[in-house]
């Protein structure tokens, strides 16, 4: 049983996302995934801000990917500059029905549906000092063990077996 399902009730879910926003989600995260990045939705950082998705890659860099499933939503949010202080570089990801020229510019920019992602724009790098990269890390690391342990208890998941290599 997959922990995101786009059409049925999940128990990890908070039910706050749109299906256009878990369609967005979903194809990012297979992006991501094929870059070689671990990455959790949903994270709340240090300022009370919840990042969409946080990326952590094999050499240490941070992403924040911001999903935007339409140019309402765009426009009415006003706090996603704060994200820049919790990552290396900051993207935007939505539909391909939503135009790519109302985004910022200086941000990156992803397009996704429900089966995969395609970056159009990369986003320019600002790399975090060594403590707030420390702080982003282990935050990531705390939330991911938290939401494996929520999981097994709701029976999202059987148990992992230990590992003893």
């Amino acid at each position: 049983m997959p922990l995101i399902d786009l059409h049925a009730r999940n128990p990890l879910e908070d039910r706050r996302q749109s299906a256009r926003a878990l369609r967005i989600r979903r194809g990012v995260q297979l992006l991501l995934s094929g870059m070689g990045a671990t990455h959790i939705p949903e994270l709340t950082l240090a300022s009370g801000r919840r990042a969409d998705i946080l990326a952590l890659f094999r050499d240490g860099s941070i992403w924040i990917v911001e999903i935007k499933s339409s140019m309402e939503d765009l426009r009415a949010d006003t706090k996603w500059p704060e994200y820049r202080d919790y990552c290396d570089r900051l993207f935007f990801a939505t539909l391909g029905d939503v135009p790519e020229e109302i985004f910022p510019r200086d941000c990156g920019f992803i397009c996704a549906d429900e089966h995969g992602a395609e970056t159009l724009r990369g986003a320019p790098e600002h790399r975090l000092p060594a403590a707030r990269r420390k702080a982003v890390t282990l935050r990531l690391a705390q939330a991911a063990a938290q939401r494996l342990y929520l999981a097994e208890l709701a029976g999202a998941i059987p148990p992992l077996a230990p590992d003893i290599s």
